[in-house]
């Protein structure tokens, strides 16, 4: 699946995209010309051979701030989309064997999740627990995570309903083999599109609260808190909030165009293998004999 994937020129583009976000979160902090903390008087200067993007409203770098605020971001959105996938598959899948009051408890605690405003309960964890991004993340993911319940417990109710599920059933094979075997193959596709929807939803969730002054402690760069410094002095700069919005903007463009590529991908090989399975039956149905007719 993944070489069919990335056949396709969009699914090429959007990892190549993502390749360099990822680069920028591993080696950012190394690559910033300058400390991204340090302060200067040549406050809110333009772009310069010294300052490529010029100097904030402290007088610090910021393409070092970018640079160095990569990390976070990046890292921010793949724990939503990792507490997500966790906290959502596992009970999207077994809702379907594990009777009806786990399916009915499943089913409640996703439809109160659904309800719940991520943002405001975030704003309530952080100041429970302090200011840090990794609390303020994991509870995003846990809100995010119907996404996922609801997409496993679809593939798994159309692939529990097959005949072939049925009789391995029967022939009494076990709860894990079943879901090993012919469950996850038919799951991981729509978890793949998810996944990759997700990880974009993070990066808007993780720069929302980010912008916000929420997840993070300051002075330490985010490209949420930098969009937030930068709109508040563009008479000065006003072009300084283009390069952290178009980061975050490309960034969930190529997110969203690989789950369209992976979506696209696993559309046509189903119609491809009922298209066989079709062909198969109807062969079957020419080898047999016509019924002879009474005497």
């Amino acid at each position: 699946m993944v070489r069919r994937v990335l056949a396709l020129p969009s699914a090429r583009i959007a990892v190549a995209v993502l390749a360099v976000i990822a680069v920028l979160a591993a080696l950012g902090p190394l690559l910033a010309p300058q400390d991204p903390l340090a302060t200067s008087d040549n406050t809110l200067a333009a772009a310069s051979g010294a300052h490529w993007l010029g100097t904030d409203y402290l007088g610090r770098d910021v393409l070092s701030r970018l640079l160095d605020g990569s990390r976070v971001s990046v890292l921010g959105s793949l724990e939503v989309a990792l507490t997500a996938l966790l906290v959502g598959v596992v009970p999207g899948i077994l809702s379907v064997y594990l009777g009806r009051a786990f399916e009915w408890i499943t089913l409640r605690l996703a439809d109160t999740l659904v309800a719940l405003p991520f943002l405001l309960f975030a704003v309530a964890v952080v100041a429970l627990l302090g200011n840090g991004i990794t609390q303020a993340m994991l509870v995003t993911g846990v809100l995010v995570s119907p996404l996922f319940y609801r997409v496993s417990r679809a593939a798994t109710l159309a692939v529990a309903r097959s005949q072939y599920v049925e009789a391995a059933i029967v022939s009494g094979a076990s709860l894990g083999w079943v879901v090993r075997r012919h469950v996850w193959a038919k799951v991981l596709p729509p978890i793949a599109v998810a996944l990759a929807q997700t990880v974009g939803v993070g990066f808007v969730i993780v720069s929302s609260l980010t912008f916000l002054g929420i997840g993070v402690q300051p002075p330490d760069p985010t490209w949420g808190g930098l969009l937030a410094s930068d709109l508040g002095y563009l008479s000065h700069r006003p072009w300084a909030p283009l390069t952290p919005a178009l980061l975050i903007v490309v960034t969930v463009w190529a997110c969203n165009l690989l789950a369209d590529a992976v979506r696209d991908v696993s559309g046509e090989a189903g119609r491809a293998l009922l298209n066989n399975r079709r062909a198969r039956a109807n062969r079957l149905d020419k080898a047999d004999p016509a019924p002879a007719g009474g005497a």
